[in-house]
């Protein structure tokens, strides 16, 4: 089967993906991370081959119910003239706060995850087209996996490129490293698959969904994303996403899927 069918056939079954692609450019050459990252996909600043976003968001309850849940991811991606290569570290908690009878305070962490990864690229021949190797190691206290390392490589191409839009997938083998919330350790080849999305909607806004499974022997790990961001101005961003983590083979006391929603503040320098 020739490649770009084979492409064709991994974006049926895991839909269509991606990273953020910034309101006022959709640039093919900036590179992917390695589940397509969540920060604003810009061209490479003039004279520069960095492109830096961080990404804060954060809410606190008061009154019957009181608690903070923090949302934060630092993307660095560098550019050379065959290599792509991106930086990825991200953060969640959450924190609610109990007053008790007699007075005093119990504070509970109910939500605790990071994340590191990195990706280089090797740009081929043809426009859109690229070798990978890439790697991410997850914390999730209170996940059904409290420990996912995984290492791949692959074939990226892009299937479509218009003025407003693009659409990238991946293919390739890898192996992962997992221990559940139960103690169990788990570890074996897997087939990754991704797909991006990327439409800039209009000259301030841009939408992107995005798709990733690792299909191992015992289990299926995803991760999917959708975004809109809108411009504010030619520095920061307002992002809101919602996303999915989902596992098939878990302990018997933690759910399959686990979702976000977020609003979050974007500053790209």
């Amino acid at each position: 089967m020739p490649m770009k069918s084979l492409m064709l056939c991994v974006l049926a079954l895991t839909g269509a993906g991606a990273a953020m692609a910034a309101p006022d450019d959709l640039d093919s050459s900036v590179p992917s991370s390695s589940y397509f990252t969540q920060a604003p996909t810009m061209a490479i600043p003039e004279g520069s081959n960095w492109y830096t976003s961080a990404e804060l968001g954060a809410i606190t309850t008061s009154g019957n119910t009181e608690g903070t849940s923090v949302t934060g991811k630092i993307d660095a991606r560098h550019e050379m003239a065959n290599w792509s290569n991106e930086y990825i570290v991200s953060g969640y908690f959450k924190e609610d706060v109990t007053h008790n009878d007699d007075g005093s305070t119990t504070r509970t962490r109910s939500a605790e995850r990071y994340q590191v990864s990195a990706k280089a690229a090797f740009k081929l021949l043809e426009d859109g087209n690229r070798a990978f190797l890439l790697g991410s190691h997850v914390n999730d206290k209170f996940g059904a996996y409290t420990r996912y390392s995984s290492v791949g490589v692959g074939y990226g191409t892009q299937l479509l490129k218009r003025d407003n839009e693009t659409v990238d997938v991946e293919l390739g083998p890898g192996y992962f490293h997992g221990e559940n919330a139960a103690g169990g350790v788990e570890s074996g080849m897997t087939v990754r698959g991704a797909a991006q999305l990327r439409w800039r909607v209009s000259p301030s806004a841009a939408f992107s969904q995005s798709v990733s499974v690792e299909r191992g022997t015992s289990n299926m790990h995803s991760i999917a994303e959708t975004a809109l961001s809108t411009k504010i101005n030619g520095t920061m961003q307002m992002k809101a996403a919602f996303s999915a983590r989902s596992d098939t083979n878990v302990p018997d006391n933690k759910k399959n899927t686990d979702t976000q929603t977020s609003l979050t503040l974007v500053y790209s320098f």
